[in-house]
């Protein structure tokens, strides 16, 4: 395990705590979970990170957590060994281009819920462009104590400022791109798609059977801590698992594994559209559904993810 600030070597942790804002891309310090990480290895790190035993966001209907607590926590803890271990400047763009993951049922369903998680990373690819451009990849392996938690594999690259500006052309300013977000369209009922608040969801419904559209409500300051300058693939995760929970109601389910791969940026200021259709079971026989990200009749975003039936009654509430 990760132990405490004071027994880390400065390399590892203090030099950049003060930084930790900044590397995870959170201003709201609650939000930030990573709490220390130490190398094992050039290629190897343990990152420990810290959960709340209950978030405004992640905390589900009926009490369960959502294992996308996991992806964001996989999240945070990649970007700050991208700009610590690996040295890439803190301007520079970080963008996903797939995520798989998986996580066990009764870690995130049976409590209480683990306060310390031990994420180890192994980069297998790092690769530099001449232009500065970083393509990164990245297992990781995540225990509490003795508990296994759950893995993951990501990918991703990074864009210093020029060649940001030269992709994203008009949408490269966050701040203005941000002002100019649709305003959210009407949300789904919260319990439908497991969820509390009205603020948390992020489908609204359609009258064709199968098709959302994509909630973007950029006042909701978990997915939207800072501005930005398009829709953060942690939105379509959550897109595809409040789908899969509307999609079995009256059934409770729990989405425990995510097949995504992110082709294009989705653009704030036009609608996006989110198409369901069932898939194969995965190797472990869990119920699969695809939900395809649309945006100008082209594909952006595709997720695969699994369920797990949640006891505890049903979502039709």
């Amino acid at each position: 395990m990760v132990t405490g600030a004071a027994d880390v070597p400065p390399t590892d942790y203090e030099a950049a705590v003060p930084a930790l804002p900044e590397y995870v891309r959170k201003i709201d310090a609650a939000e930030i979970l990573v709490r220390g990480w130490r190398s094992d290895t050039p290629r190897s790190h343990v990152v420990t990170v810290r959960w709340p035993r209950a978030h405004a966001f992640y905390t589900l209907h009926g009490k369960a957590i959502s294992p996308l607590l996991f992806t964001e926590s996989i999240r945070q803890a990649l970007a700050v060994l991208s700009h610590t271990v690996h040295r890439i400047p803190l301007d520079h763009r970080l963008g996903w281009e797939y995520v798989r993951s998986s996580v066990v049922t009764p870690v995130f369903t049976s409590g209480p819920v683990p306060t310390t998680v031990d994420m180890r990373i192994v980069h297998t690819a790092v690769q530099r462009r001449r232009l500065g451009s970083v393509r990164v990849a990245a297992r990781i392996d995540a225990t509490c104590g003795e508990t296994y938690v759950g893995c993951a594999e990501i990918g991703y690259i990074t864009h210093p400022p020029a060649i940001y500006r030269r992709l994203r052309g008009r949408y490269a300013d966050a701040k203005a791109a941000f002002e100019r977000a649709l305003p959210p369209a009407p949300a789904a009922r919260p319990r439908h798609v497991g969820r509390v608040r009205v603020r948390d969801v992020v489908l609204s419904p359609t009258v064709q059977p199968g098709s959302w559209r994509l909630r973007v409500d950029t006042t909701n300051q978990v997915l939207f801590d800072h501005p930005h300058d398009h829709v953060p693939g942690m939105v379509m995760l959550e897109a595809a698992a409040q789908a899969a929970q509307a999609e079995a109601l009256p059934r409770r389910v729990l989405p425990v594994s995510f097949d995504a791969v992110f082709s294009r940026y989705v653009e704030l200021d036009q609608p996006c559209w989110i198409a369901i259709a069932p898939a194969a079971d995965d190797l472990l026989g869990r119920p699969r559904l695809r939900a395809d990200t649309i945006q100008d009749d082209q594909v952006v975003a595709s997720v695969l993810v699994a369920t797990e039936p949640l006891e505890g009654g049903r979502a039709t509430g």
